[in-house]
């Protein structure tokens, strides 16, 4: 298959003007660091987190240095602790006071089958992705239902939670919690004014993906995808800015799938 070119990239339009968002696991060159830099092109100001201490305040530094120290805080987060969760949405109410948009991005990976697979390897793979994704969810409808004021939340999912995939049984299981969460939250935070929805990525490339993935199987991923390439994080990012402003304000427990993937 001959693989169709990446679109331009598109500048900011103002869709998240006023609005102040936390993303997570957004240190790096993956989709949580697309998103940052997308909110921050829309008008948004964000509250960056990350595990890795280092890599996010870097990434703070050249995110202020293009948008301004105002419009970007970065506070460490391991979304597995549950004190370091509470004090990351402290944080942000303290930052900026209110709270409209979260990201739940933080996830982990690995390759293992199922029959090989340890418990610990189960368990750290569900406990970040699933119970992470979990405990940030819940902190922050207990924010916006305090609030009153509404808000949004965008879930990051994958299409592994729908399709069979070798190797992959803890982190499927864990994408497929992920979409059950969204939606089972959404029912539940309609009547603060809060939606949540979920996007479902195939594949996007960043330098962390070819650390941990063989060059065979990335090739045979790509060959997937309707265009015959993999996806830019941006290109998911451009998903979550549509799902956290008022161009989706009827949308709610949807999975949008960001691939050609979906079953």
């Amino acid at each position: 298959m001959t693989a169709v070119e990446s679109p331009v990239y598109e500048p900011g339009h103002g869709l998240l003007k006023g609005r102040t968002a936390v993303v997570t696991a957004a240190a790096g060159a993956g989709i949580g660091g697309a998103t940052a830099r997308r909110f921050l092109e829309e008008g948004a100001r964000v509250l960056i987190s990350d595990a890795h201490t280092r890599r996010l305040k870097e990434h703070e530094a050249e995110l202020a240095g293009e948008f301004g120290a105002s419009s970007v805080a970065a506070q460490p987060c391991d979304v597995t602790d549950e004190s370091q969760v509470r004090a990351l949405f402290e944080t942000a109410a303290e930052v900026h006071g209110r709270l409209d948009v979260v990201v739940n991005n933080a996830g982990l990976g690995g390759t293992s089958d199922l029959a090989d697979m340890t418990d610990e390897q189960w368990t750290r793979v569900l406990d970040v992705t699933l119970n992470g994704t979990f405990r940030c969810t819940r902190a922050a409808l207990r924010l916006m239902r305090a609030d009153g004021r509404g808000g949004v939340i965008v879930n990051n999912a994958s299409v592994v939670g729908w399709r069979a995939q070798a190797g992959q049984a803890h982190y499927a299981a864990a994408k497929a919690g992920v979409m059950a969460l969204t939606r089972c939250a959404a029912m539940e935070a309609a009547r603060y004014g809060v939606r949540v929805n979920a996007v479902s990525p195939s594949l996007a490339m960043h330098p962390h993906l070819v650390k941990v993935t063989t060059p065979e199987l990335l090739e045979e991923l790509t060959a997937r995808e309707a265009f015959g390439r993999y996806a830019e994080p941006w290109e998911v990012a451009n998903v979550i800015v549509f799902l956290a402003s008022g161009y989706s304000s009827y949308l709610t427990g949807e999975v949008v799938s960001v691939s050609s993937r979906h079953p």
